[in-house]
């Protein structure tokens, strides 16, 4: 599998600019782009899928474990043609305290792939050198092909830093200028979510697609993908991945309330698991609807924004995460769909509810009125909570027994008081001891987003339990 990853020296270089540009021009070729981020950011593969045609994946050595990327990776590179990786923060950053542990430059080692540098240029000439002699000579492991010159000013400009680079053996494979035009609204530390300006969303990749075949060697870049060795691994499959959790620990897969799951997708007898979308709920990893698919449910999308009901015979309720912030009073608007999420939480229905699904099911977003699922009120606060938490389950429910460990993520700059219940949901060893989220009936509601082929017997556990509301 031919493949690159797209790193730079710090955030904010243009790592989202050439990447996405780059899977556009690409696939503009007639190539199967397989689009890939490392860490767990969930705005940027939305932007991926729009280049390319294809879900955006997320590669996280944290979340996941190290063991799992390359796999991860497979699965979702097979058939294409071109694997284009974006990087996370600058190329050597990662899990504070951790050493190398979800660095993009761990990434790009675990994938045994080259390395593209994406320099911001627009503040140095000749230091570009010294710059990148740095980064290609602090882990020889991590195999730098190449550099990419962002928001270079001037021809003169690119003189020199082509002079430098030539000086220190490190070949220019393309050469940005700076072009505002490409530029997309931002919000908090990412890009504004692609389903809240999908139109301009389109505008803006069309635009950097153009941007990166004007000013990239496309023929070196692929060229330069081609020399990644193969892959010594077992594509990750969601199937295999349920067997080996349940050959591991059986226990852990027991039915929650009734019988396994049996019958397929689209049979009427699997049980069906609604998962919120549209604007507000923008994100869930690919590889959740393929566990639960895997795991015997038929996997149905709804809108908040838009849907008065909840799709028919919903057995199980999953609502990620996204900015309901941005669209409280919408949301509030929609009573007939507050009340039936409410109705279900009532009678029983098993939920899983991750950042924005927390503050849906709370009982005020901001003053407005949401589900009341929860005696729980959230606003929006000035701190950005960000980071990378290890967490153990604390109370038994729909999603996973307690004791269950997992590693997750917090993004969000909203509070929710009281930020646990009574039962809690889970309890964080690393890097602060604390309790967080709700359990109440078959309501498994939290702030910490999880990705679970790190632990594939939360699918089955999930969908078991909406198997037993039919």
């Amino acid at each position: 599998m031919p493949r690159l990853v797209i790193a730079a020296p710090s955030s904010g270089s243009g790592k989202t600019t050439v990447a996405t540009g780059l899977m556009a021009a690409f696939a503009e070729r007639g190539l199967a782009v397989s689009p890939h981020k490392a860490g767990p950011d969930y705005i940027d593969p939305g932007y991926h899928a729009l280049a390319t045609g294809r879900p955006g994946r997320n590669l996280d050595a944290f979340m996941c474990g190290p063991d799992l990327v390359a796999p991860l990776f497979a699965h979702g590179a097979a058939g294409c043609d071109l694997a284009v990786v974006e990087g996370v923060m600058g190329l050597y950053d990662g899990a504070a305290g951790r050493g190398e542990l979800a660095s993009t430059a761990q990434v790009a080692k675990l994938l045994r792939a080259p390395v593209v540098l994406v320099v911001d240029a627009s503040s140095q000439s000749r230091s570009v050198a010294a710059l990148v002699h740095g980064f290609a000579s602090f882990d020889p492991q991590v195999r730098l092909g190449g550099v990419i010159l962002n928001k270079v000013g001037s021809d003169r400009h690119e003189v020199m830093l082509r002079e430098a680079l030539e000086e220190a053996g490190m070949p220019v494979l393309g050469v940005l200028r700076r072009a505002p035009q490409v530029a997309t609204p931002s919000r908090h530390l990412g890009l504004v979510p692609v389903a809240e300006r999908h139109t301009d969303a389109l505008a803006s990749v069309s635009a950097l697609a153009a941007q990166v075949r004007a000013g990239c060697d496309l023929d070196a870049l692929m060229a330069l993908a081609r020399t990644a060795p193969p892959l010594d691994c077992e594509a990750w499959s969601p199937e295999r991945s349920l067997a080996a959790a349940g050959a591991r620990d059986s226990a852990e897969l027991e039915p929650v309330g009734g019988a396994p799951v049996s019958g397929a997708p689209g049979d009427g007898a699997a049980p069906v698991i609604a998962v919120a979308g549209g604007a507000a709920f923008t994100f869930s990893y690919a590889e959740h609807t393929e566990l639960l698919t895997a795991a015997g449910a038929e996997v149905v999308t709804f809108d908040p924004l838009r849907d008065e009901a909840l799709p028919p015979g919903t057995g199980g309720l999953v609502i990620g995460g996204g900015f309901p912030e941005m669209y409280a009073p919408e949301l509030s608007a929609n009573e007939p769909l507050r009340a039936a999420v409410a109705a279900f939480a009532a009678a029983g229905g098993p939920v899983a509810a991750e950042c924005a699904g927390l503050l849906y099911l709370g009982r005020s977003l901001d003053g407005k009125p949401m589900c009341g699922v929860l005696d729980a009120d959230a606003r929006m606060s000035e701190r950005l909570t960000l980071g990378y938490r290890e967490a153990v389950a604390v109370s038994d429910s729909a999603l996973a027994r307690a004791g269950t460990r997992l590693r997750g993520h917090e993004f969000h700059r909203t509070v929710i008081e009281p930020g646990a219940g009574a039962s809690p949901a889970w309890g964080f060893t690393h890097p602060e001891r604390r309790v967080e989220g709700f359990v109440q009936q078959g309501v498994h509601a939290s702030y910490l987003h999880t990705h679970w082929a790190a632990e594939p017997s939360v699918a089955r556990r999930f969908t078991e339990a909406a198997a037993a509301r039919r």
